[in-house]
C-alpha cells in the first residue's frame, strides 16, 4: 500500500502537520513491508497483522516496487522529463526523483501525499533540489493537486503521471477512475499514465477478508479485478505488454519463483 488516502481527513490539508501515531497509514504499513524505518508501533502492528492473513503482500510490495523503478525509467527513455507521482509514499531509493534524474537532472518531479510524515521526507528534499516539489493534499481534489503541481510542472508539456500502489485506497464511492480522467484532462499530448493496483483475482476470500481487517484498522483497501483495473486507464491504449501482474510487465530478468504471488496489476498507457 502506499500513501492516500485512508478515508477520513480534509482533502486539502493545509496547516495540517500533526503526524498520527495511534492510527495506521497506507505509506506507513508499505514502508514496514519494505524493510523501511519511517512508521511507528500501530503500522508495524497493522503490517504484521496483515501479513499473517496475506503473506503475499510481502511479494507485493517488493516486485511493485521494481515495477516502480522500470515504469519510470521507461517514461525516461521516452523523453519525459516531468513527473506527477499520486501517492508517492514514503521515500524508498531509488525514488522516482532519483531515477529520473539520474536520467537528466532538470527532470522535474512533484510528489502528492496526505501523510505528514511523507511531506517531511518531502520537504527535505525541496531544500536540496529546486526540481522536486511537494503538494500534501488528499488525491482526490484534482483541481487543487493541479494547481500546486503546476507551479514546477508545465502541463503543455508531456508528463508521467503516476497512481503507483495508491487507487485501492479509494472506495468505489469515490469513483477512482473518474478521480484519475480529472488528472487527465490537464496532460498534454505524449504523456504517460503510470499506474498499478492490487487484485483479489487469485484469492478472492483471503483479499476479501484483508480488505474487512483494513477497515477494522481505520484503512481502506478495495482490491479490484483486472477489467476493474483497466477502467481505470479511462479507454487509453496501453504500451505492451498490457495490463500484467507487476512482476511481468517488461522485467529486466526471468521474474522469480515468488513474482506470481505479486498480487497486483501493472500497465503504462500513452496519453
Amino acid at each position: 500500500m502506499t500513501a492516500a488516502k485512508g478515508r477520513h481527513g480534509a482533502r486539502r490539508l493545509e496547516g495540517m502537520q500533526t503526524i498520527r501515531t495511534d492510527v495506521p497509514h497506507p505509506a506507513r504499513v508499505y514502508d514496514y513491508w519494505l524493510g523501511g524505518k519511517d512508521n511507528f508501533a500501530i503500522d508495524r502492528e497493522a503490517a504484521e497483522e496483515a501479513l499473517a492473513l496475506v503473506p503475499e503482500f510481502a511479494d507485493y510490495a517488493v516486485e511493485n516496487r521494481k515495477y516502480l523503478v522500470r515504469a519510470v525509467r521507461f517514461a525516461c527513455d521516452a523523453g519525459i522529463r516531468q513527473f506527477l507521482d499520486i501517492g508517492t509514499g514514503l521515500p524508498t531509493s531509488p525514488n522516482v526523483h532519483e531515477i529520473a534524474q539520474s536520467a537528466d537532472p532538470g527532470t522535474r518531479v512533484v510528489y502528492v501525499d496526505n501523510d505528514p510524515v511523507v511531506f517531511l521526507h518531502a520537504e527535505a528534499l525541496m531544500a536540496r533540489d529546486a526540481n522536486t516539489s511537494v503538494v500534501r493534499a488528499d488525491l482526490r481534489d484534482p483541481g487543487y493537486v493541479l494547481g500546486e503541481a503546476g507551479r514546477l510542472l508545465d502541463f503543455s508539456q508531456p508528463v508521467a503521471l503516476l497512481f503507483v500502489a495508491c487507487l485501492h485506497h479509494l472506495l468505489d464511492s469515490d469513483d477512482p477512475a473518474g478521480v484519475v480522467a480529472r488528472y487527465l484532462t490537464v496532460m498534454a499530448h505524449g504523456s504517460l499514465l503510470i499506474l498499478s493496483h492490487q487484485t483479489d483475482e487469485f484469492a478472492p476470500d483471503k483479499m476479501r477478508q484483508a480488505s474487512v481487517e483494513a477497515e477494522k484498522a481505520g484503512l481502506t483497501f478495495v482490491p479490484r479485478s483486472r477489467a476493474d483495473i483497466l477502467r481505470l486507464f479511462n479507454g487509453r491504449d496501453l504500451v505492451e505488454p498490457g495490463l500484467v501482474l507487476v512482476s511481468r510487465w517488461r522485467p529486466d530478468s526471468p521474474p522469480g519463483l515468488n513474482a506470481v504471488r505479486a498480487w497486483a496489476y501493472g500497465g503504462v498507457a500513452r496519453l
